[in-house]
């Protein structure tokens, strides 16, 4: 309670800590930047399939991109009503609970070291209980099978998990112990239920699944809703103590940035990968058509679902574009490329380069290209790219209807990718449906926002948050269907061909 005189606080930094980047972020009472500070991070690729984060750089630059924001914003720690966190999810972080320091590198969403594991738990008949309590397919994505690659990898480590000695944590669980110098292991519901261990009816860590997955019941941290303080930060690390008030996985948390809170409105966000989420209330819909069900968010004890597609491909194929073979030096150039030729040349790309996600969920298929000929050139692979993140966006769209969702009458779209105008009309085409860009491109930092704002009291409610919500620009779709039949038979060919020779 605020002493007679005080002035209310009003700025929230959030930790937006991605795959590739860590960004610090604050806003003000009304939603809007004020600072940011980001640094980008070394990825690790010790074998081929297998992605690791080193947790030293991530902790380094969180500490170093919030004391820069704080600072680009003229505030100090003092000035702050809250911290929230958004985080990638599903990597994994295990950490020794005395010293903190974690006894492997982090091993990333993306990573598939897991998959002969999966492979056995499916054939032993494991998938539908996996199904039926957390919402997941049993996939290597998932943070459990890293869990306990982990454990049996690294010497000792599975005897000191069950002791009780070692803590689990995805990156968000991770930062919140480092922020409040080892006081606090906690979570969010939105993190817990992309471990495959989470039961997202009971919300409660799942017994049974620990026992299938190998994984400690003790190693496990607890679990609150999104708006929560859980606990504070130490005085030293950023010059005064600060409430941790709100946590959120980063797709969760865009939807909730995006002010999609009611059913049947949906976001999807363009970064590494893409991920689109449906709205479905308090209703957990299960999916029929390999989609997942995961929780949105949790207020107040009572939690909201989403159905989820998840492309594992989307930006991460432009930047192979320009750091892989050379085709572009900048990721914006691709606008121009696509707009400079009439059509794709039946170029398609299947950006597989880690597996396919939804609705396919086949770990095994890899990255290809088809329909190339002497008259393809760098504009052709270009536009491919960027129709391939499309496409598979109306692949999740089409799914989502099919199990009963709906087809939303809006999508809203965020990240790095949704800057470009192209794609954002080929997407509205695509999918037969207004494509919204917010006026912030910055939703998922936002959402964390929101959530630590709404614990503490910075922000009344959700209609309060809606109104904090405004549109840049609206892409209405213009194609025929005679003219887009033929483009999603060419994808659905090539689809058909990466995933042949797999199966």
């Amino acid at each position: 309670m605020m002493t007679e005189g005080e002035v209310a606080k009003t700025h929230i930094l959030v930790i937006d800590q991605g795959t590739t980047s860590t960004r610090s972020i604050v806003f003000d009472g009304e939603a809007r930047r004020v600072g940011i500070a980001q640094a980008e991070f070394e990825q690790h690729y010790p074998e081929p399939g297998w992605v690791e984060h080193d947790p030293a750089d991530i902790w380094r630059d969180v500490l170093a991109t919030a004391r820069d924001a704080l600072h680009a914003s003229n505030l100090t720690a003092s000035d702050l009503a809250a911290i929230g966190i958004t985080n990638q999810r599903e990597t994994a972080v295990v950490w020794d609970r005395i010293t903190g320091e974690p006894i492997h590198r982090a091993i990333v969403w993306q990573d598939r070291r897991g998959a002969p594991r999966c492979q056995e738990l499916k054939a032993d008949g494991a998938e539908a209980l996996v199904r039926s309590r957390t919402g997941l397919l049993i996939d290597p994505y998932f943070s459990a099978t890293k869990i306990a690659w982990m454990l049996d990898h690294v010497d000792g480590a599975r005897t000191r998990a069950e002791r009780g000695e070692l803590a689990f944590g995805t990156i968000d669980s991770f930062l919140l112990w480092r922020l409040t110098d080892g006081a606090v292991h906690a979570t969010d519901i939105t993190n817990a239920s992309r471990t495959m261990l989470y039961d997202i009816h009971r919300a409660c860590w799942d017994e049974e699944l620990c026992r299938l997955l190998r994984v400690p019941a003790a190693m496990l941290p607890v679990v609150h809703d999104n708006a929560h303080i859980y606990g504070t930060t130490a005085p030293d690390l950023l010059g005064a103590a600060v409430p941790v008030a709100g946590i959120a996985g980063d797709q969760q948390a865009a939807l909730f940035g995006q002010a999609c809170f009611k059913p049947g409105m949906a976001k999807s966000t363009y970064g590494t990968g893409c991920f689109m989420l449906l709205n479905t209330g308090d209703e957990a819909v299960t999916s029929e058509h390999r989609l997942l069900t995961t929780p949105a968010y949790r207020l107040e004890g009572r939690t909201t679902y989403a159905l989820e597609g998840s492309i594992f491909v989307a930006g991460a194929a432009v930047k192979w574009l320009r750091d892989g073979i050379g085709v572009i030096t900048h990721a914006s150039q691709t606008d121009d490329l696509a707009t400079r030729v009439p059509d794709n040349h039946g170029v398609y790309m299947v950006p597989a380069f880690a597996g396919l996600g939804a609705p396919h969920w086949d770990p095994n298929a890899r990255g290809a290209i088809y329909g190339l000929t002497l008259g393809a050139g760098a504009a052709h692979l270009a536009r491919a790219a960027l129709e391939a993140v499309a496409f598979q966006t109306m692949d999740l769209i089409d799914a989502m209807a099919a199990d009963g969702g709906g087809r939303p009458a809006i999508l809203r779209v965020d990240g790095g990718m949704a800057a470009n105008d192209w794609l954002c009309r080929f997407l509205a085409d695509m999918i037969d449906t207004p494509v919204e860009r917010p006026a912030d491109l910055e939703t998922t930092a936002r959402g964390a926002a929101f959530h630590a704002g709404l614990a503490t009291g910075v922000w009344s409610g959700l209609d309060h948050l809606a109104r904090l919500w405004s549109r840049e620009r609206c892409f209405e779709p213009t194609m025929t269907r005679d003219a887009r039949a033929p483009l999603v038979a060419g994808w659905q060919e090539a689809v058909r061909r990466t995933l042949r020779p797999h199966r």
